[in-house]
């Protein structure tokens, strides 16, 4: 994957996550903000879910309170996967949050 497709597929997954935040259907107490690319999640109690891009690695990196998880995109899946362990971005994302925001936190991809 080139730098340019990287980035690309980065910022569009990044506009899906916000995409799916606007569309939560609960009422958990959470707000997001995204700022040159990085997209922070907050919580209530100030814990944060930060989602980042590794250029150099060509990948998306999650940092939330129960650690950070590196993705690699997998292009014929069309989807990030956790390198260590296979999960997917959107699974994760709604456990990590789930976890910090003591709640059901759900995200849906579009």
């Amino acid at each position: 994957m080139t730098e340019s497709e990287f980035t690309t597929c980065y910022e569009s997954t990044l506009a899906a996550i916000e995409t799916a935040l606007d569309n939560m259907d609960n009422e958990v107490d959470f707000d997001s903000e995204l700022q040159e690319s990085i997209l922070t999640i907050e919580f209530s109690d100030h814990s944060k879910v930060i989602i980042s891009r590794q250029l150099p690695v060509s990948q998306l990196w999650v940092a939330a309170k129960s650690g950070g998880f590196h993705f690699n995109y997998l292009a014929e899946q069309k989807c990030w996967q956790d390198e260590k362990t296979g999960e997917e971005l959107f699974t994760l994302l709604s456990r990590v949050c789930t976890e910090q925001a003591q709640d059901d936190f759900q995200l849906k991809p579009a």
